[in-house]
């Protein structure tokens, strides 16, 4: 007999949620049912690799490169035992260790399942560079069996291998099996996660404490137990997949216990259909054993009126027939037999109720009645009737009734109508059978038709038929509502005649109008329509004088009611211009009982009057209403500026052209500066003038002005800025107007400028005069005059004017500066001045070819005669040229030779009155070469030389030598030493056995002399081996105290230009050299500057002032001795002739000046 079961399962044992679960995981659960051998199942749950729905796709795997040199072989092991695989790298040629990774199957990852089962080792031997790869299983178990893979990766290289494990079946029993480890749903996060099922796939359990328990053989618990107890103890030692336990069961080799009792046992189950009798049969070792049947564990005993249960005896078998087996009888029995019992389950199968006759179609018509009939194979079965799939209500309110008789069920419908229209069905549990059932209506006989009508609004309404039989009473509807007769409608029935009157129509009552008779398929229809002429409503909009105001910027909506039936066609008009409905900015929309204008932004030319025309059937209406847009007002033009003062300015302007629809409040001014695009108001409350005069600005800065208007909208944009203005004043009077030179017929006037200035600069001056005792100005300069000097001309001898000067610039003239005393026009000698420049006062020293421009200039009146001299002779003009002025005489040579070096001597001369002036110039050239130059003595490597000066010295003192020599076989020359002061010197260091030639080059501070002079003679410097008498020669100590050759002269320096300090030192061994000024030693002060070359000692000081003058010592310092010299330097407030007339001294005050300063110089 097939082993029974309550649910229905798939073919592998599993049930159908399983099922479908292994089938979205592409993977078949363990079945310990099926061999594992051969088996490519997992036995751990899923950890990385490729997913499962990706199993049956394409493995892209990298370029194959060969990384094994070991692989992994296959292999077998008993249940139980262990086994290691080893896979090798060599790293020979690897930068570091690759990754490896241990499949089983397809997909499923090794690494993640590492425990008391699994092991991964890693290992490295440096000597022979191989990297060890081993995976160990350990007490492998039947569900091991597979196949596995080995995937090896380095960077781009690849290499995998594939092998299988075979897990042999020992003959042990199932003894030795855990059975509660090998049947409970392990956690992920265990060692042996996974181990017969992908629970741990689906959900994260956490890990349960570990079970202290001792141990229980619960095999042993389960062969002696009854099998509907097996439930119970899976439950109570933690076994979760009870069906795994049933299958293994039936595998383990069962013991057969002779009993003692019975020599054949009852089946462990039974099963039978629903209905049908079941016999179970035990047969007794001992006949006359007394036998009890239990059901349930309650004892079944046998009754003479029922035939329920009966027990039959055969020999020494015992039976017990079950009949007409229900579900009541799906139970657990047992016999007993003396003190042994025998126990198994019977399950009662139900079988399908069929429909053995299915219901019929049905047509009729409203108002009958339906019966749909079903017959089934089973009595008293339960069925389930549906219309159109949805089943049919059968409560006590149900228009549907249902009843069965035996194995035939109905369907009632008493009083059908056309809703009972539809599919019917009736299901049961082994089938289903269904009918269409149509209800249609009665046909109707129509005399008179219901009739279209057009009706004014508030006229009556009156429709009637006439139908056929007439006695059928029927309703009324109005657009598909039913219409019921009141005050205003009242509705007919007399005989045929079916009548509906509608006293005062409205626009409520136009529609489409039925009449329905009862019973019947046909309906009677008509369209009522009302008509209304067209109205606008512009009272409702409370606007005065139908005028509309908005602000120019924001969005216009006027909404206006209509009225009109049928709906009037709307037209929207701006005198000859039709607003359509898709206009952008300003359209024109009807919808239900009003009509709108919009204007999404108004602007000041939407103002007007617009016209709105109705249409329709019943006839026309129309009306206006205004439109007023009101809007800021519009900039004013640039503003004017006529006056500019100071620090003020006077403006005007015009009102805007356009006031906004508003009248004007008043004006903003702003202003700023020209350069800046900051603005300022200048006003915070409105000024209602045009005119406005701004105040406190800057003089000199050009500003710009600007004004806003304002209404009772806002403020309008500003004007355009006014023309650039600058607020000007004019200047302060000249100062220090004195006389500078006065002649017969003119009178020369100087002054200096006005002390303010102002930002408006100064464009000139104005010189007038006038005669003494009258007031009559006359303008000497018709133009203005930049120069802070000028010449009134014209004047008759002998008379006495006044004279003033006025500053002119921008904003007008300064108020006058009028000399204090009148000026008699007569002339003045003034002596003659001759004013040397600083520079020429010493040697003026000129290269030969250089050109000399000296420019010396001198003072007197009348102009001075000016005469020029050399060494007492007059200058012959084409050598030197000599050009005078009234106030200067320059020489000049083009090209400057040695013979115009001299001393020039210059002569003015007024009259009687004479000042005469010498300046020294000197023309340099290069010096000659020297005269003679011998060998004085040879020795060993050593040449003495003499030689004389050159003859020509190039007019500058002789400042060194340069000595060359010259191998005599090459006569290639070779410097020895440059800037030689002396006349003799010996030359060392020479190749012996070489013969020399020598020359001496002559210096000053143009440079080397163009030629050199050479040696007559060669000097032979003597091999080795000849005897070569030397002189003696006592040493000369040149050590020498210090001692100055040329002392500090006392100096007068001018304020703000440099000046220098000089003198020469003399010492051996070198001197140490310190400036003092009044005895203070002169350190690290960066006014002064200090310098030691060759024994010249210079002290610089940078821009002295007065108060730099004082006593200044140069002291030497050596270990022989100090020495020391001293000067006075003055420094003068000092200005020149030339700055103090740029600086407009009067010429008495220059004078007094420049002589006080002589006679100082010649004091000292």
């Amino acid at each position: 007999m097939p082993e029974p079961t309550k649910k229905d399962e798939m073919p592998n044992g599993q049930p159908e949620e399983d099922a479908s679960s292994a089938k979205k995981l592409s993977v078949d659960l363990p079945n310990d049912s099926v061999p594992a051998m051969g088996r490519k199942d997992s036995v751990w749950s899923l950890g990385e690799g490729q997913a499962p729905e990706d199993l049956d796709k394409p493995i892209d795997n990298p370029p194959l490169s060969i990384l094994l040199i070991e692989k992994p072989q296959s292999a077998s092991v008993p249940v139980g035992g262990d086994i290691t695989f080893v896979a090798k790298v060599e790293a020979k040629d690897l930068l570091r260790k690759p990754t490896i990774k241990w499949f089983k199957g397809k997909w499923m990852d090794l690494a993640s399942k590492t425990g008391k089962h699994l092991q991964l080792k890693e290992t490295f031997e440096r000597a022979t560079k191989i990297h060890t790869f081993e995976m160990h299983i350990i007490k492998a178990k039947e569900n091991y069996a597979g196949n596995y893979r080995c995937e090896v990766t380095y960077k781009d290289k690849f290499d995998s291998c594939s092998f299988d494990l075979e897990v042999k079946e020992t003959e042990q029993g199932t003894q030795n099996i855990d059975i509660r480890s090998a049947f409970k749903r392990s956690s992920e996060g265990q060692e042996d996660a996974g181990e017969l099922d992908f629970s741990g796939l689906l959900k994260h359990r956490e890990p349960k404490q570990q079970d202290d328990t001792p141990e229980v053989d619960v095999w042993e618990i389960l062969k002696n137990a009854r099998p509907d107890e097996y439930e119970k103890i899976a439950f109570m030692y933690g076994i979760t997949d009870l069906r795994g336990l049933l299958r293994r069961m039936k595998k383990i080799p069962k013991e057969e216990k002779k009993s003692e009792a019975f020599a054949k046992r009852l089946e462990p189950a039974y099963q039978v259909d629903k209905g049908g009798k079941i016999r179970l049969v035990v047969d007794l070792a001992d006949p006359t054993v007394d036998l009890k049947w239990y059901k349930n564990g309650q004892e079944i005993r046998p009754t003479p009126n029922q035939r329920k249960y009966i027990f039959e005896h055969k020999g020494t078998q015992r039976i017990m027939v079950i009949n007409n087996c229900t579900m009541n009888d799906d139970a657990a029995y047992a016999v007993a037999a003396g003190d042994e019992k025998c126990t198994t389950e019977l399950f009662v199968k139900e079988l399908p109720v069929k429909i053995i006759k299915g219901i019929e179609p049905v047509k009729t018509t409203v108002n009958e009645r339906i019966e749909l009939e079903c017959e089934v194979s089973e009595e008293g079965a339960q069925v389930k009737w549906m219309k159109n799939g949805v089943e049919v209500p059968t409560g006590v309110r149900s228009r549907y009734r249902v009843k069965s008789e035996g194995t035939k069920h109905y369907l009632v419908i008493d009083d059908a109508s056309r809703e009972d229209t539809g599919t019917y069905s009736i299901m049961a549990t082994g089938g289903t059978s269904e009918a269409h059932v149509q209800v249609d209506l009665k046909p109707l006989k129509v005399f008179v038709d219901l009739q279209d009508m057009t009706v004014m609004l508030g006229q009556p309404i009156k429709l009637h038929c006439e139908i056929f039989p007439g006695n059928v009473p029927g309703r009324w509807y109005r657009n598909g509502q039913l219409i019921q007769p009141n005050d205003r409608i009242n509705i007919i029935h007399r005989n045929k005649v079916h009548r509906l009157e509608i006293e005062t129509s409205s626009l409520h009552d136009a529609g489409d109008y039925t009449f329905v008779p009862e019973g019947y398929s046909q309906s009677l229809s008509a369209k009522i329509h009302i008509i209304d002429p067209p109205r606008v409503h512009l009272d409702s909009l409370n606007l005065p004088d139908n005028t509309m105001t908005v602000v120019a910027g924001n969005k216009l909506r006027l909404e206006i009611p209509i009225s009109g039936e049928p709906a009037p066609r709307v037209v929207w008009m701006k005198g000859e211009r039709v607003i359509l409905e898709s206009g952008h900015r300003v359209r024109a929309e009807t919808y239900g009982d009003q009509t709108s204008l919009t204007i999404e932004i108004t602007e000041r030319e939407d103002s007007g009057n617009y016209k709105i025309v109705l249409q329709n059937e019943a006839g026309e209406a129309s009306a206006s209403i205004k439109i007023k847009v009101v809007d800021i007002p519009d900039p004013p033009d640039a503003p004017l500026v006529p006056v500019v003062g100071g620090d003020w300015c006077s403006m005007t302007w015009e009102p805007p052209k356009y006031d906004g629809g508003s009248p004007i409040l008043g004006y903003f001014i702003e202003r700023k500066k020209k350069q800046s695009s900051r603005w300022m108001r200048l006003n915070f409350d409105l000024i209602k003038e045009t005119s406005f005069e701004p105040k406190k600005m800057i003089e000199g800065v050009p500003y710009e002005v600007r004004i806003f208007a304002i209404n009772a909208i806002g403020v309008s944009k500003p004007s355009e800025p006014s023309k650039a203005f600058t607020p000007l004043a004019v200047t302060s009077e000249p100062t220090m107007l004195v006389v500078d030179d006065v002649t017969d017929t003119t009178v020369t006037v100087k002054w200096r400028p006005p002390e303010t200035i102002g930002a408006a600069g100064l464009d000139g001056y104005l010189v007038e005069y006038c005669i003494e005792g009258t007031n009559d100005w006359v303008v000497s300069n018709k133009e203005l005059t930049e120069k802070t000097k000028y010449t009134i001309t014209g004047l008759s001898p002998g008379c006495k004017i006044l004279v003033r000067v006025k500053a002119i610039n921008a904003a007008g003239a300064s108020a006058p500066r009028t000399l204090q005393h009148s000026i008699l026009v007569k002339e003045v000698i003034e002596p003659p001045k001759i004013r040397v420049p600083r520079h020429l006062k010493q040697t003026y020293t000129r290269r030969v070819g250089e050109t000399v421009n000296l420019v010396v200039p001198f003072m007197g009146k009348p102009r001075p005669k000016v005469t020029w001299l050399k060494e007492g002779k007059p200058i012959e003009p084409s050598h030197v040229s000599i050009r005078n002025t009234d106030c200067d005489s320059i020489i000049f040579i083009r090209k400057a030779e040695r013979s115009h070096s001299g001393k020039y001597e210059m002569t003015v001369q007024v009259e009687n009155h004479k000042d005469t002036a010498i300046i020294d110039i000197q023309i340099v050239d290069l010096p000659g070469p020297p005269q003679c130059v011998t060998i004085e003595d040879v020795w060993g490597g050593n040449v003495a030389l003499v030689w004389t000066p050159p003859k020509d010295n190039g007019n500058a003192p002789i400042t060194g030598y340069t000595i060359q020599k010259a191998d005599k076989k090459t006569m290639e020359w070779f410097t020895c030493i440059e800037h030689y002061h002396r006349t003799c010197i010996t030359i060392t260091e020479l190749v012996v056995g070489n013969e020399y030639f020598f020359r001496i080059f002559s210096e000053n501070m143009c440079g080397l002399s163009e030629a050199a002079t050479q040696t007559k003679k060669s000097a032979l410097i003597v091999k080795e081996g000849l005897q070569v008498k030397t002189p003696e020669y006592n040493d000369r100590d040149f050590k020498e105290a210090p001692k100055f050759t040329q002392p500090l002269i006392n100096t007068f320096a001018i304020a703000g230009y440099n000046t220098t300090l000089n003198c020469s030192v003399r010492a051996n061994p070198r001197a140490k050299v310190v400036w003092m000024k009044n005895k203070i030693i002169i350190l690290d002060d960066p006014r002064y500057r200090m310098f030691s070359n060759q024994g010249v000692c210079t002290l610089e000081i940078r821009k002295p002032s007065p108060y730099d003058g004082g006593l200044y010592t140069c002291k030497a310092i050596n270990d022989l001795g100090e020495a020391q010299v001293d000067c006075k330097l003055e420094v003068k407030g000092g200005f020149s002739f030339f700055e103090l007339m740029q600086r407009g001294v009067p010429l008495n005050l220059i004078d007094k000046y420049m002589n006080e300063t002589k006679i100082v110089e010649q004091d000292k």
